[in-house]
């Protein structure tokens, strides 16, 4: 894995999420947004896990919290969705949390409850494991 490629997929599913939202607009809830987007990553033949349990070690010992990642692309990538009217820091921190636990490089945010999803619906985050790839 290299950071050419998860800026090339990063590309890709940022691409699929504006075909998704040029599709249906705006105000539908986040469920409709994230089963019409499965599809289209289907059709662009992009592998994708959803829902993906996300686990939790306190201590040594696994904790289950039930918590669930939208969308895990291509083993590398997390996509948390969203169709609210402002992303609030706690999103952030979600995605970003999800990142650490499941030790994946680098993660997207995607509001599709906006008037330009390449402008202002999406934010990509990296963590440590991303700055230490090859380019």
């Amino acid at each position: 894995m290299t950071k050419k490629y998860l800026d090339e997929l990063t590309y890709q599913i940022i691409g699929a999420s504006i075909e998704v939202h040029k599709a249906l607009g705006t105000g539908l809830l986040e469920s409709v947004y994230h089963k019409c987007l499965k599809q289209e990553f289907s059709l662009r033949k992009i592998f994708f896990e959803s829902e993906l349990y996300v686990p939790v070690d306190y201590k040594g010992i696994s904790v289950d919290t039930e918590l669930r990642c939208d969308l895990l692309v291509e083993d590398a990538i997390v996509v948390e969705l969203k169709a609210v009217e402002e992303i609030a820091p706690i999103f952030e921190a979600q995605l970003l949390t999800y990142m650490k636990l499941l030790e994946k490089p680098k993660g997207i945010l995607i509001n599709f409850n906006c008037v330009n999803l390449f402008k202002e619906g999406q934010r990509t985050y990296v963590n440590e494991f991303f700055r230490n790839l090859p380019e």
